[in-house]
């Protein structure tokens, strides 16, 4: 274990040194996604004997964001390969383990949704769950006015915030991102664990937008 928290001091430092400022993207955020991967690891193993390498995700973790593009850049989908590259190159010189960069290289690209890459290791796949959880739940739904706030979105539309009688437009009004992306989220986890974890935080979203949408038009 002492490896362990020698490499995530590392890391964390790394990715401290080339954040810029997006607070949906902050050290709190890998700290999360980090938390996210070892509740998966153990569901796994739990369930089914599944054994992951945990210095590649730990890694993975940390470095999955070292190019952030935001949301609305149509550079989006780019920015998991360009991080995974980064991090190779920053990894290499931290003397990383070389075995293990290929690993982390993929799981760093294969964590985006914007870019649609498969993970095929199951280290990518619980570093994908991990950080796919973090934008369900309390926290996904702080997240998701915070990124919404940043890229100038209205909160909800002003007389049909379910969109009963119009087109979801998430880029327009924030509570559509809920259905538009994060509803669809627990059924496309990787794991069983991160499965069941999405389910129950995205519960939350959905009831959040039921009792906001009374509130917002009167009902």
């Amino acid at each position: 274990m002492h490896e362990l928290d020698t490499w995530r001091d590392r890391l964390r430092a790394l990715a401290a040194q080339l954040a810029d400022d997006d607070g949906a993207h902050d050290a709190s955020h890998l700290d999360r996604v980090w938390r996210n991967a070892q509740a998966i690891m153990a569901g796994q193993h739990a369930e089914n004997g599944a054994q992951a390498d945990t210095l590649s995700v730990l890694a993975a973790c940390y470095l999955h964001d070292l190019v952030n593009v935001p949301k609305n850049d149509p550079r989006r989908a780019q920015a998991s390969r360009l991080s995974a590259e980064l991090a190779r190159t920053e990894l290499q010189r931290l003397g990383f383990p070389a075995e293990r960069l290929d690993s982390v290289a993929h799981a760093i690209e294969a964590h985006s949704f914007s870019a649609a890459i498969p993970a095929t290791t199951l280290e990518a796949k619980i570093v994908q769950d991990a950080d796919r959880l973090d934008g369900l739940g309390a926290v996904g739904l702080a997240r998701m006015f915070y990124i919404a706030g940043r890229m100038g979105s209205s909160l909800a539309h002003g007389s049909d915030p379910l969109g009963t009688s119009r087109a979801l437009d998430d880029k327009a009004y924030s509570l559509d991102h809920i259905p538009v992306k994060l509803a669809r989220l627990p059924a496309m986890m990787q794991t069983a664990a991160g499965r069941r974890l999405g389910e129950q935080r995205l519960a939350m979203l959905e009831d959040f937008r039921t009792v906001f949408a009374a509130e917002w038009t009167g009902a």
